[in-house]
């Protein structure tokens, strides 16, 4: 039998609940971003940490394994930490397992769960999948609308949801809005998310836990920085505990993730205290850094800042360009205006994450590639690669010089001529290439040489425009002889305060050029425009925003996909379009 299949052949039906919910998605990843702020879990453990929890590691044994897993410790361990019965704690498989069984245990089918909007996307899910129904109170600026929140209690309201600090805003609710809620309707569940809660400025667990009709839910994934482990728990009246034991299955945490997390807990207090007090000193940092760039950030007492920007997509696909994940929220429209930063709360990855802001929003100069950026050269390097592989017997097209810039280590047109000649079985020495391809890019005596037909590729008094702006430079692996002469030839080289060629530093991918360059003009922040992965990758190397052009001659769509996934910001079909992005 065969069990690929392309479509399925089932006929049985889903429930209505599992047809009407989205599934909670993480975007992915692109390759070439490696500081992923994006989410909210830590990205960076400290060395200190690293060495507590290989610790903690080594000390286990196939015995943690083979047995079913067995919560108590960690309960009474919690418990002891809140000053509570552990009767009044729920070890669960993350905050969510919490929040899903404590909806499990007040909703049905006829019952209705208020929540505020935007909020953590899991809980309405959550509801909805209990048989409930949800009502939504806008909540994205200024104070807590309790108010709002007491109007929409109904007859059919059985749980009251409040995420504080807010996921995605950071926002918090008052503990007196809380307290009002609670002694309001005594009959319903206040359900209080607090999984961000160590980073607020006020702890409200221990005011909270007065009130019998209020559960709140915890986490070791955000300030304890262990989302692996899958570890949560709730805290809250005894009566109300009992029922969410009820509403799931008995073993749902690994053992081990139950000895890390104890362990972690005994020892792991400092060093929580330290990391917070970073990721909170990023925070206003970061809060201050966007507000001085044009950015509106809203308040947050989380681990992470939401903005608004003017375009949110550009924001987040320089950042990106960069190495550094954001989350954006496209589909929201609530939110289609923002993205969520993350602190790293690490001093390295911090200063990384100014830089690239100031680089994107507040660039002070603008390098270019040569080749295919500022001069069109399909008809003549591209060519003279062509016509040097025939000259030795080899046929290579516009697709094969297209592919191997493609794969990237390719800014030296004589050794990709000698690569692409060796892949079609012939093995010759660089001098041999040089020579035949600088006599036909060059010419003679009595044969003008493939140069003649290079174009330039904008208009001078776009560069000077764009000069008037920001200091401008180009970056190229041509020799200096034929870089010289093509600027020259074209009535710009003067508009270029620095030029680097293959004389100067080691060639594109290394950073090493676009770094030279930035020298020579004495600035640290700008973008750069390339036309290959080599160009994209040297720059973003160098803190230099990746600006991708389309190079002339080839498929416009294939050029763009190439471009987009060596980590291009953008990709320009025409290097004047460069102004719309600068604006």
């Amino acid at each position: 039998m065969n069990r690929e299949q392309s479509e399925s052949s089932l006929t049985v039906l889903p429930g209505p609940v599992v047809v009407q919910c989205r599934p909670y998605v993480i975007p992915p990843k692109p390759k070439f971003i490696d500081l992923p702020l994006g989410n909210t879990e830590r990205v960076i453990v400290s060395e200190e940490e690293a060495e507590t929890l290989n610790s903690i590691l080594s000390k286990f044994d196939a015995n943690s394994i083979v047995g079913y897993p067995n919560s108590s410790e960690l309960q009474q361990l919690l418990a002891e930490r809140l000053e509570v019965l552990p009767d009044r704690v729920l070890v669960t498989a993350g905050a969510d397992e919490a929040l899903e069984r404590a909806l499990e245990s007040v909703l049905g089918p006829g019952r209705e769960l208020i929540v505020t909007s935007p909020t953590f996307e899991m809980i309405p899910i959550y509801a909805r999948l209990a048989g409930g129904n949800v009502r939504q109170i806008p909540w994205l600026d200024g104070a807590y609308p309790v108010d709002g929140v007491l109007e929409a209690v109904g007859a059919d309201t059985a749980v009251i949801a409040v995420v504080t600090p807010n996921n995605p805003t950071g926002a918090v609710v008052s503990l007196v809005d809380i307290q009002r809620i609670a002694l309001a309707v005594p009959h319903i569940l206040i359900l209080v998310d607090m999984a961000y809660s160590e980073f607020a400025d006020v702890n409200l667990t221990g005011d909270l836990l007065n009130y019998p009709n209020v559960v709140m839910t915890r986490s070791l994934s955000k300030a304890w920085g262990m989302p692996g482990l899958r570890v949560g728990y709730a805290v809250g009246d005894a009566q109300v505990i009992a029922w969410m034991r009820r509403a799931g299955g008995p073993y749902t945490i690994s053992g081990l993730s139950l000895l890390i997390a104890e362990e972690r807990i005994r020892q792991g207090e400092e060093s929580i205290g330290v990391y917070v007090q970073r990721v909170r000193a990023e925070r206003s940092k970061l809060t201050t850094l966007i507000s001085e760039l044009g950015g509106r950030p809203l308040p947050s007492q989380a681990n992470f800042v939401l903005a608004r920007f003017e375009n949110a997509r550009w924001v987040r696909d320089g950042l990106a360009g960069l190495g550094i994940g954001s989350r954006s929220f496209s589909d929201n429209e609530e939110l289609k205006h923002t993205l969520r930063i993350s602190c790293p709360g690490d001093q390295s990855a911090f200063a990384r994450l100014e830089h690239a802001f100031k680089a994107l929003l507040n660039p002070e100069a603008i390098l270019f590639d040569l080749d295919g950026v500022l001069a069109d050269v399909s008809a003549s390097y591209r060519m003279s690669i062509i016509e040097t592989a025939k000259s030795f017997g080899v046929s290579i097209t516009v697709d094969d010089i297209s592919a191997i810039k493609a794969r990237g280590n390719a800014n030296n047109d004589w050794q990709v001529t000698q690569r692409l000649l060796l892949d079609h079985g012939l093995a010759l020495s660089l001098a041999e290439v040089i020579g035949r391809f600088e006599s036909l890019y060059q010419g003679t005596e009595t044969e003008p040489g493939l140069r003649a037909t290079e174009t330039l590729l904008v208009e001078r008094p776009w560069l000077e425009l764009l000069g008037r702006r920001y200091s401008l430079a180009v970056v190229t692996g041509r020799p200096r002889r034929d870089a010289e002469r093509f600027l020259h030839d074209n009535g710009i080289r003067d508009l270029f305060a620095a030029l680097v060629c293959m004389e100067d530093a080691e060639l594109k991918p290394s950073p090493m050029p676009v770094r030279l360059a930035l020298r020579h003009l004495g600035v640290t922040r700008a973008w750069m425009l390339g036309d290959t992965p080599d160009d994209l990758v040297a720059a973003r190397a160098a803190g230099v925003v990746p600006v991708g052009v389309a190079p002339p001659g080839e498929v416009l769509e294939s050029a763009k996909n190439t471009l987009i996934e060596a980590g291009a910001a953008c990709v320009l079909e025409k290097t004047e379009q460069l102004m719309e992005k600068l604006k």
